[in-house]
């Protein structure tokens, strides 16, 4: 058909420094809001329970964040639309509803990303959390107050996230993990943990995270068939890079846990690295968490905002202002609240569990039924057929969702 657009027919304009440093961004930006202080700490747990049997579920959910990804960034930057305007596309007023359970559940998030940070500052200089958790939130403001906020978020995000990675090989190298045992269990493991698997998915590509990377390039005008390549090695790489912190980070833990060393329990990440790295190691995993907290505050607020500030022109006008209320109500938040907010981060935890298959099923109708949101593009048959088994999984994650909803008012 001559209205039809493959990515084999077309070949991507050259890129300026400027769009090869959103590309880069939006990398950094996906991934970096993977990697928060919740990703440390479930990643800590399931190696401590799972022992090397946990890289069979580490394996397999980069697998399955992979195909989840090439979908949503080929469909939403093929189309140059934002998930939310999509969803009212297809169905009047779903975009809106998609917009309030990812600005709820970013909001509450973000709330443990400033914990987060503010445990890492006090790890570091031990500084008083309600201190840390402030100048951390403050220096998340003075991003989004820069005349190139977008620029200066990019390059943030990208020397933060390949700080946490180098960090986290250090200790990793210096505490000696058994990767033979650990490549083994990858794909014959003794011990199979669904449960993991689910956890790891939904905390990699749930919630606003799964479109993070994905709006930003949106943002930096990075989209249209002829981009297709790009966007969809883009979201690869995204995946990768959290796949390598999770695996560094996991050996870092497998190798101090192998040696048979008892964690403290009030935060054995930390006791890890200590042990592995001796005060050093201490001190670098303060470093890890802030850098982990301080870009998942600033993917959260950015992502959450970019779902309501297409809704009117003054809102994408006032875009940066919504995005510093954001952070500094996520701030109160913490400061009024005398603990973690436990019920509202496993509320917000359970949305997130239902926008992936809202969103995601979304996103799967306009790559098989709505040719005409994607400029003609044709999209690859087998990408379509991964995404329709993906999306099954994210029904499944969605209804346990359903029922931790339940529980919770019960």
């Amino acid at each position: 058909m001559a209205d039809e657009i493959d990515e084999v027919e077309t070949a991507p304009p050259r890129r300026s420094p400027a769009k090869r440093g959103a590309l880069m961004g939006a990398v950094f930006l996906m991934a970096t809001s993977a990697i928060g202080p919740g990703f440390i700490t479930q990643t800590t747990e399931f190696t401590l329970e799972l022992g090397a049997a946990f890289a069979f579920a580490i394996l397999l959910s980069i697998v399955v964040d992979i195909a989840v990804q090439l979908n949503v960034w080929r469909v939403i930057g093929v189309s140059g639309m934002k998930a939310q305007d999509l969803g009212n596309k297809v169905v009047p007023g779903l975009g809106y509803l998609m917009a309030a359970l990812v600005v709820f559940g970013g909001l509450v998030f973000n709330v443990g990303n400033v914990a987060g940070a503010s445990l890492g500052l006090d790890a570091m200089f031990g500084l008083e959390t309600k201190i840390g958790g402030t100048l951390s939130a403050l220096i998340a403001v003075g991003i989004f107050l820069s005349k190139r906020a977008g620029a200066a978020m990019d390059k943030l995000v990208v020397a933060l996230g390949a700080l946490m990675i180098l960090l986290t090989a250090y200790v990793a190298i210096v505490s000696e993990p058994p990767v033979g045992e650990a490549m083994k269990q990858a794909v014959l493991p003794d011990t199979v943990s669904f449960l993991a698997i689910t956890t790891l998915v939904g905390g990699t590509v749930g919630g606003y995270i799964t479109y993070a990377g994905a709006h930003r390039l949106v943002d930096a005008g990075v989209s249209g068939p002829e981009r297709v390549k790009e966007i969809s090695r883009t979201s690869v790489i995204s995946m990768l890079v959290t796949g390598v912190m999770r695996v560094l980070l996991f050996l870092a833990l497998l190798g101090v846990v192998g040696g048979g060393v008892s964690l403290a329990e009030a935060n054995p990440t930390a006791s890890a690295f200590q042990h592995a790295a001796g005060e050093v190691g201490l001190r670098l995993f303060g470093m890890v968490m802030w850098a982990a907290g301080i870009t998942s505050v600033i993917g959260a607020a950015y992502t959450s905002i970019s779902f309501v500030s297409s809704f009117t022109p003054r809102l994408e006008r006032s875009r940066n202002w919504l995005v510093l209320g954001f952070i500094l109500i996520s701030l109160l938040v913490f400061l009024v609240l005398d603990q973690a907010p436990t019920t509202l981060l496993v509320l917000a935890g359970a949305l997130n569990g239902l926008i992936l298959p809202i969103g995601f099923g979304v996103l799967m109708w306009i790559a098989w039924r709505r040719r005409d949101l994607l400029h003609g593009y044709r999209y690859p048959r087998w990408l379509l057929v991964v995404g329709i088994l993906v999306f099954a999984l994210t029904v499944y994650l969605g209804a346990n969702s359903i029922t931790g909803i339940a529980d919770l008012w019960n």
